[in-house]
């Protein structure tokens, strides 16, 4: 349905007056931080892609296949820092985010009248579906966990660089970070946004209470060897004066953000055996967490619990497959083997035929 006036406005204004509305939106709740902060760094993308300078009504569908395929070619700059020239370009799963977003712009554009019809009806571009694997797979091997956790271990334990000032030693918080990424399996926005006051001891044991994805909370217990590694960290955070009640800091004293936890893993990595060291995301480290207590046949509604979702068939999409573990299952195959003597066909060897 065409507006019955059209409010002639420039891609940047209607960005501008579009990201107030998504602020407003998350102060009522309406709107999860997280999802807010993905539309509002899209939409200012798209207002650099198409042209702030532009009227938004005058974009056609060859605009927007335009700026699709440019955000497509742009390099994938979500490692921290400047996106290297000729780096991997945008995923299919960051494509489909970002027209996404780029859609939820129009439809309240069509509403609100500042463009005559949803220019993103028109366009032909359409990303590289979500299918299988990726080239480089998401969860870590087993070898390559293990490589990073034991370097995160060796973090939390070693000597102090006296080089540092004390508020710039971060590697206890470094390990810590990568502890329950790997382990707890934790969206990125729940661990930034957790807080000291969510942690908590019952019967002996530490328990995390996670503020999940549109508001859901869920009590998770942590391993013993992650709780003594939270308890040290939070003998040296709670020694360091703060403004704030989150868990993490940067050594300016504030809130960790969500794009400095990559950088936080990425730093933890260049410290990995070369053998066993893999590229990952803090994403990549949920799936690992899914992927191995799954292979390790744990209950999957326990699986579902600690990773907080609603529904048992959401976990189809963080299992990725281990090499070898068709052949370990087929090893240790419940119908031939006894209690007793695992391995050994029921009822005991097979005697002389």
């Amino acid at each position: 349905m065409r507006p019955a006036e059209v409010h002639r406005v420039t891609v940047a204004e209607a960005a501008d007056r579009y990201i107030d509305m998504v602020h407003a939106k998350t102060l009522t709740g309406a709107l999860a931080p997280g999802t807010a902060e993905v539309y509002t760094r899209d939409v200012h993308t798209f207002t650099r892609l198409a042209g702030g300078e532009r009227v938004l009504d005058d974009l056609t569908g060859e605009d927007i296949d335009d700026a699709l395929l440019r955000f497509a070619r742009k390099p994938d700059g979500r490692r921290g820092g400047a996106p290297a020239v000729g780096g991997p370009p945008q995923s299919g799963a960051s494509q489909n985010r970002f027209r996404r977003s780029v859609s939820a712009f129009f439809r309240h554009a069509t509403v609100t009248g500042w463009v005559q019809l949803d220019p993103m009806r028109a366009a032909t571009v359409v990303p590289r579906r979500r299918g299988g694997l990726p080239p480089e797979r998401r969860a870590l091997t087993r070898e390559q966990a293990e490589g990073l956790l034991g370097t995160a271990r060796h973090l939390a334990v070693a000597a102090p660089d006296r080089g540092k000032r004390a508020d710039q030693r971060t590697e206890l918080r470094d390990a810590l970070i990568v502890l329950l990424l790997a382990t707890v399996g934790p969206r990125v926005s729940e661990l930034t946004g957790a807080d000291i006051e969510h942690f908590y001891v019952n019967a002996g044991v530490r328990y995390w209470r996670i503020f999940g994805k549109g508001g859901p909370t869920r009590d998770v217990p942590l391993p013993r060897e992650v709780a003594c590694v939270l308890d040290a960290y939070l003998t040296e955070r709670r020694a360091r004066p703060a403004q704030t009640g989150a868990l993490l800091l940067s050594w300016r004293g504030k809130r960790l953000a969500r794009g400095d936890v990559q950088a936080v893993i990425d730093r933890v990595l260049t410290r990995v055996d070369p053998q066993h060291r893999r590229a990952v995301t803090p994403h990549g480290l949920r799936h690992t967490t899914a992927t191995h207590l799954l292979a390790a046949a744990t209950d999957m509604d326990a699986v579902r619990r600690v990773l907080g979702h609603s529904d048992l068939s959401t976990l189809g999409r963080y299992r990725d497959e281990l090499p070898g573990e068709l052949e370990a299952a087929m090893r240790a195959h419940p119908l031939l083997t006894t209690p007793d003597e695992p391995g050994t066909p029921p009822g005991g060897p097979a005697g002389p035929g």
